[in-house]
């Protein structure tokens, strides 16, 4: 699976590589997907077809996991390049990525927009979340983009959706008095948060916010 490919980034044991995905990793994309997110509604998963049209659209953007041991892929990363209006950055996940097809991709776009991110759940807590989000910045450096922005899932809000608006909840995670499964890790790795998007994708454990995020390249020259 991994011959001819260039490596992007290894563990530091090695057993673990990124490379840029191609067409012939789309089912098992698909796979990790659907064990990724379990929740996420059937229309908003990305399947073979989709990775197939982001690979098309984009293809530096798209990024594998292999585990170098079994051969198998672990995880993967979907990205993007599109131009960032901040006063109205609230647009639903299906709208910002052309129906996950990537049709908005922008050859010309001063961010590069990460769309989604998945580590399949047997193989959690192993860093391989960190050699991806590296990839990505390295990415962005390469291009000169301007920073890296998403619509971060706020997967421990639907817990406490009754008691606490997304507002409060998203603050209290900022202030570090409350942990996030997605969005604390995020905000560890650099990232700010921009502000709340309301009926970002259809998904019960998140109410179906998103909120978005962003990292700036420091590096970047205009």
């Amino acid at each position: 699976m991994l011959q001819g490919r260039k490596v992007l980034a290894t563990r530091e044991d090695g057993r673990y590589v990124v490379v840029q995905a191609r067409p012939e990793d789309a089912p098992a994309l698909e796979a990790v997907q659907r064990a990724c997110f379990p929740d996420l509604s059937e229309s908003e998963l990305a399947t073979a077809r989709h990775f197939l049209s982001q690979q098309q659209h984009f293809p530096e953007g798209q990024l594998a996991v292999f585990d170098t041991q079994t051969g198998e892929l672990v995880g993967s990363s979907s990205d993007f390049q599109m131009n960032v209006d901040f006063a109205h950055y609230a647009h639903p996940f299906m709208e910002e990525t052309g129906d996950n097809l990537f049709t908005t991709h922008d050859p010309r776009g001063e961010w590069l927009y990460g769309a989604d991110i998945g580590i399949h759940p047997r193989v959690r807590g192993q860093g391989l979340a960190k050699l991806l989000y590296g990839t990505r910045h390295d990415l962005v450096r390469r291009l000169n983009l301007r920073g890296h922005v998403a619509g971060a899932m706020p997967k421990g809000y639907g817990a406490v959706a009754e008691r606490l608006s997304i507002e409060q909840y998203v603050g209290e995670v900022i202030r570090e008095e409350r942990a996030d499964p997605v969005l604390t890790v995020q905000l560890k790795r650099g990232y700010g948060v921009w502000g709340i998007i309301p009926d970002y994708l259809e998904d019960e454990s998140v109410r179906n916010y998103g909120v978005f995020i962003i990292w700036r390249n420091r590096e970047y020259r205009a």
